[in-house]
């Protein structure tokens, strides 16, 4: 008994974990319900992907009787009284309502997809489980303005449903194909033909053609979209036979035109014989020589790939072995023993041109070294992946890579806006020696050993290689057997993992620009306030120099004796000094009368004489004063 309870116990642990249900009661109702098995009752609460409910007695007690009557035709659920029974009493009482389980299931509806075909026309629709029959055509009537009384829709696995029939009791998986038929209403003429001829446009044929020369016959797929000028086009690229030159057998009478589709051109499906060969010139009538050419063809989007890339590798020796094809051999993309990288990628450039028209990716113009720092070491926002094509003119897939691949204008725009094309020629030996050498200086010997390893066949090849830190890293390498289409996932897949990179990387460089423009800000405002700094330092020296200067003359001036009179005259000292010398030396002569050594003549006219300086007269002495009354006093 304790086994069991403990066993109960794990049940209703894993029921949990599985449903998410963190209701105790309600899990435990319903793994009563289902007699504790636990793989009905996941079932019951998240029903499997293909639809069948493996526990039937489930939904039915989950439900309940109210909602069987809502779905009458649905398939009845037999009671559920042996799982009832089961339970004890006490807890059939306790959790009787389940209507927390309900919610449960509803909250989360299952979406049944449906795909339905009406005329060449198709309808998404996408309803609940518990949606009826009716509601999907509803929508349709919608989308293809069809009235439901005139609508039949077929392709139910069990046969006929009713327009009430809740899709659940159908156990239908999750994905759907249906279609619609309307008896009452006939197609058009122009309808049934189009109809005709798109499908044709999307179906792939299988050209066998025949090549007498080599004894051998190529099993080649093309879309119906092609044209049969498109095809001798690639047969001339192929053989160097002009589509002049070119005798085709094999093609139906109706394909008169080489604007004309395959689909259009009355060639058999899914499988249609044809054979070329070099038109005879009229000098060898008699004896008329076929020379016939391998066609080679990759399908664009809407085709597959090579049934068999491996029996293109067929030398063009053993194929045209001619001498005169020989001399129609177009020129290589690049010298050998090139010493100078740069000139020999402008040849490859224009001899690629020449080939395969103008509208090609721009190859880079450089050493391989340039061409990684312009991709790898810009800024994080300008940085962009490598791309590296490499060329083999023996390899037969080399052509129909470049004319359908290399130069379709969605694969150009791609590389032209998201990678840095750099491309070499490794048909002559001398190129692939000096190829490997680069790649081993600059991506390590695994990658030149993984390219030494490729064989003639495979070529070309087209290196995507992204920038890290430490070193560089070789995301893909595209082989030349592929598709427009699988060629452009296979860049768009680089490129997703290269945008997060980058977005760390830019991430990680706007945080150390920011720490950078911190620092020299910090730096400028350091020189700026050392710069004030100095300047107030130069003021307050000079300050202080002026102030000492104009302190010491102070003290020299207070330090120096005075100075007399006569030596410093100053007008104001001249002044009183005069005059006093003046007032020393008045003294009263006569006018007419002069003095006559011992009386004075006319002593009774007297005239006041101011005299300055006096006169010296010889023998007089320099003292100014007059004489004294004893001197002048008559004896």
């Amino acid at each position: 008994m304790a086994s069991d309870s403990m066993d109960r116990e794990i049940i209703l642990a894993d029921f949990q974990a599985c449903t998410g249900i963190d209701n105790i009661a309600e899990a435990i109702t319903l793994l009563e319900l289902n007699n504790w098995d636990l793989v009905a009752a996941i079932n019951g609460v998240m029903p499997q992907e293909n639809g069948i409910l493996q526990s039937e007695v489930s939904q039915a007690n989950i439900y309940g009787p109210h909602r069987q009557a809502a779905t009458a035709e649905a398939a009845v659920a037999p009671p559920a009284t042996s799982s009832s029974s089961s339970s004890p009493p006490s807890s059939s009482s306790a959790f009787c309502p389940v209507l927390p389980s309900r919610h449960i299931v509803e909250r989360q509806p299952r979406m049944l997809n449906f795909r339905v075909e009406y005329r060449q026309r198709t309808v998404e629709v996408v309803v609940e489980e518990g949606s009826a029959v009716g509601e999907i055509k509803h929508i349709l009537e919608t989308e293809l303005q069809v009235p439901i009384s005139q609508m039949q829709l077929k392709g139910w696995k069990s046969g006929d449903v009713s327009d009430v029939t809740v899709l659940r009791s159908l156990h239908l998986p999750k994905n759907n194909s249906l279609y619609v038929l309307t008896p009452d209403i006939a197609p058009t003429a122009s309808t049934s033909q189009n109809s005709v001829l798109q499908e044709s446009l999307n179906q792939n044929f299988l050209l066998v053609i025949s090549h007498r020369e080599a004894q051998r016959d190529y099993n080649l797929n093309f879309p119906g979209s092609r044209t049969i000028q498109e095809v001798k086009r690639n047969v001339s690229d192929l053989t160097n036979i002009p589509v002049r030159h070119q005798q085709w057998e094999g093609w139906p009478a109706a394909a008169s035109d080489d604007s004309m589709t395959l689909a259009a051109s009355g060639i058999s499906y899914p499988c249609h014989h044809l054979s070329v060969c070099r038109r005879s010139s009229p000098a060898n009538n008699q004896e008329p020589t076929e020379e016939c050419a391998d066609v080679h063809m990759v399908s664009d989007s809407e085709g597959d790939d090579f049934e068999d890339a491996s029996e293109f590798g067929v030398d063009e020796s053993e194929m045209f072995g001619m001498g005169s094809s020989t001399g129609c051999r177009k020129a290589a993309l690049m010298p050998e023993n090139s010493e100078n990288e740069s000139d020999a990628l402008l040849h490859f450039t224009a001899e690629f041109s020449t080939r395969y028209g103008e509208c090609h990716p721009v190859f880079f113009i450089g050493t391989l070294e340039a061409a990684s720092q312009e991709a790898f070491y810009g800024k994080a926002r300008d940085r962009k992946l490598l791309a590296i094509y490499l060329h083999n003119d023996e390899s037969v897939l080399s052509n129909v890579f470049c004319s359908q691949m290399m130069c379709a204008d969605s694969i150009v725009a791609y590389l032209s806006q998201n990678f840095i094309t750099w491309a070499w020629d490794v048909t002559k030996e001398a190129n692939k020696a000096r190829l490997l050498t680069i790649c081993t200086r600059h991506f390590g010997s695994v990658v030149a050993q993984t390219i030494r390893t490729y064989k003639t066949d495979q070529f070309p090849l087209l290196l995507i290689v992204m920038g890290k830190r430490t070193s560089n890293e070789v995301l893909n390498v595209i082989q030349g057997n592929t598709t427009v289409d699988e060629l452009m996932m296979r860049l768009m897949g680089a490129m997703e993992i290269f945008s997060a990179q980058q977005q760390e990387d830019i991430k990680d460089e706007d945080e150390r620009e920011a720490r950078e423009m911190v620092k020299r800000e910090q730096d400028e405002a350091y020189q700026l306030s050392l710069e004030a700094d100095r300047k107030k330092h130069r003021r307050e020296s000079r300050q202080n120099s002026f102030a000492c200067n104009r302190s010491r003359k102070k003290q020299m001036m207070r330090k120096r004796p005075s100075v007399s009179h006569w030596n410093m005259p100053c007008r104001q000292s001249r002044r009183r000094r005069e005059e006093s010398q003046l007032a020393s030396c008045v003294y009263e002569l006569p006018v007419v009368s002069f003095w006559c050594g011992a009386s004075w003549a006319a002593p009774s006219c007297r005239s006041s004489l101011t005299l300055w300086p006096p006169r010296a007269t010889p023998g007089m002495t320099s003292n100014c004063s007059p004489p004294s009354p004893a001197e002048t006093s008559p004896s």
